[in-house]
């Protein structure tokens, strides 16, 4: 709907004070938008594709030329100008897949979770770009999962759960919303499933959800966390679950999050 592509069933958009609607416009010439699936032509070179979606926007040659190879060193690309697409790391094509998206100096960019499966390398990378792009005076309209690069990134988050805008306001603002909540991570084995759940009926728990790279963590957004432990530990000795550690941490977004639904960010 920022974009334009599909037609709000209530509201407006607007881009310095231009409506934005599914026809062509001024407004969405101001627009930059890079999708979350590359959307290059991989039988092309680096240059040939800006060059092509530069055109799209109606580029002067001269213009065009000069911004090619701005973007090009913006994505740190410039000495795989000449190469294709085809033959460039998943990353690389990340970076180039966000140059598409500038070359016509967009006063508003969208970013549909740019980092998604890249390698932590390249992360950084884009991260440092978007950060330069925001203090250059662009507007980033910046979609993610990944709650620490909201954090890191943006002046104003929305967290959005099922369509709706649940809670919106500055990082700081945001996290004040559980600042007397804990965030609990707990490292276990057994069935975690009817433990969590199990936790959840728990007074002072606000918010469970299963994480983990092998889905042995429990979390948990609760009030006064060191004297709910023991409960916590009781209930995991009555589940036959092994507690391995204990982690508190202070509240973050990714626990505002979980205090809002009651559960884990999905896909």
């Amino acid at each position: 709907m920022v974009c334009g592509l599909l037609r709000p069933d209530a509201g407006s958009v607007h881009v310095t004070g231009r409506p934005v609607s599914t026809a062509a416009g001024p407004a969405k010439q101001l627009i930059g938008f890079v999708p979350q699936d590359v959307a290059l032509y991989p039988d092309l070179s680096v240059r040939e594709n800006l060059r092509f979606f530069g055109r799209l926007y109606r580029l002067p040659r001269r213009r065009l030329e000069r911004r090619v190879d701005e973007v090009l060193d913006l994505v740190d690309l410039a000495s795989r100008a000449d190469d294709r697409v085809e033959s460039l790391s998943g990353g690389m094509r990340r970076r180039l897949n966000i140059g598409a998206g500038l070359v016509h100096s967009p006063t508003l960019l969208v970013l549909d979770e740019p980092t998604v499966g890249v390698d932590p390398q390249s992360r950084h990378a884009i991260l440092e770009s978007v950060t330069r792009f925001g203090e250059e005076g662009m507007a980033v309209l910046y979609t993610t999962h990944y709650m620490e690069e909201a954090e890191r990134l943006c002046d104003r988050v929305g967290i959005i759960d099922r369509g709706r805008l649940i809670a919106e306001g500055g990082p700081r603002e945001l996290v004040q919303l559980v600042a007397e909540r804990d965030r609990v991570r707990l490292t276990a084995v057994g069935d975690l499933s009817a433990y969590a759940e199990a936790c959840r009926r728990l007074p002072r728990v606000e918010g469970v959800a299963r994480g983990g790279d092998r889905g042995d963590v429990v979390e948990l957004v609760v009030k006064d966390a060191r004297s709910l432990l023991p409960d916590l530990l009781d209930l995991a000795h009555q589940q036959a679950v092994g507690i391995r550690s204990v982690e508190i941490d202070e509240p973050d977004l990714e626990a505002v999050f979980l205090h809002l639904t009651g559960t884990a960010l999905r896909e």
